[in-house]
């Protein structure tokens, strides 16, 4: 059980990580003053094996009204993705993804909603940033610098999710370390670096919580996980750079109320002092984070 001792020695622990700030940074023209406030990033899945019915589109038209709604319910970016990142699911040609995503894409801009791109592929990734979308959500590890030399020229930002494999769809066991948080540091680190080294300064890391690896099957292992990760989130803000989380489900446990998963995820993840919260269930998390701020 999670318990105020838990916390408190949570605090002891790295106190020299609690004020930390981090960069803030205009995305489509508005700022987002990530020390101030936590953001809002709403989810829509154009593929039919994306799990979370409620955030399934499978027409532009059903994808742009959600993106609309989710505008209005108070998500300050719209996450689109054309390709399920669950382990058994097709995997989407390069060309159908483009299909699917441009037209949401442009038709969202034309509306006034910023939106982010979920895509491993540089093909993928260039067409959606030349058509207008104002984040990257980079789901890969390979060959880094090309998505961020194509994020700096159409002046992006770009997610950088920590995986253990060559993208989210190739993972496999997941290397379970007694402090998660140090790994994902050290590979934050080198990312950084690179990406600032193209002169790249609109970066948030995103430690993952949400990928499909093969040994966190077991539901009390990966939820312990994520716990954790959640409330460790303020020591990666040390790196200077906000922190986003996909906020998970937890079906085992919560069952018929399974929509209530990601508001309980929230309060821990703001306990952790999460920048940037991606979820399924816009109006929920929000109502959450502004009880949460009235203390």
């Amino acid at each position: 059980m999670l318990t105020l001792e838990h916390l408190a020695a949570l605090r002891d622990a790295y106190r020299d990580a609690l004020d930390a700030r981090v960069a803030e940074f205009e995305i489509g023209g508005r700022l987002f003053a990530f020390n101030s406030r936590p953001y809002l990033m709403g989810v829509i899945n154009l593929s039919a094996d994306s799990w979370y019915r409620e955030s399934v589109c499978l027409t532009v038209e059903q994808a742009v009204q959600r993106g609309r709604a989710l505008h209005a319910q108070g998500a300050d970016l719209v996450d689109v993705g054309a390709e399920s990142t669950l382990a058994h699911a097709a995997r989407a040609e390069v060309s159908v993804q483009i299909a699917k995503l441009l037209p949401v894409l442009e038709s969202l801009r034309a509306a006034g909603v910023l939106v982010s791109v979920e895509t491993y592929d540089p093909a993928v990734t260039q067409a959606c940033l030349k058509a207008g979308a104002n984040v990257l959500n980079w789901t890969g590890t390979d060959e880094p610098e090309q998505f961020f030399e194509l994020a700096a020229k159409f002046n992006a930002a770009v997610v950088i999710c920590y995986v253990q494999g060559r993208n989210v769809r190739e993972v496999g066991d997941f290397d379970l370390n007694a402090d998660p948080i140090a790994p994902m540091e050290s590979y934050f680190e080198r990312q950084i670096k690179r990406a600032e080294q193209i002169g790249l300064g609109k970066l948030i890391i995103d430690p993952g919580l949400g990928f499909y690896y093969r040994n966190l099957q077991d539901s009390a292992t990966r939820v312990q996980h994520q716990m954790k990760v959640f409330l460790n989130t303020f020591r990666l803000r040390k790196l200077g750079y906000p922190v986003c989380h996909a906020l998970p489900h937890a079906f085992e446990y919560f069952g018929e109320e399974v929509r209530c998963a990601e508001p309980f995820f929230a309060v821990l993840a703001a306990l952790g002092k999460t920048d940037l919260f991606r979820t399924h269930e816009v109006p929920r998390v929000k109502a959450v984070l502004d009880t949460l701020r009235v203390f």
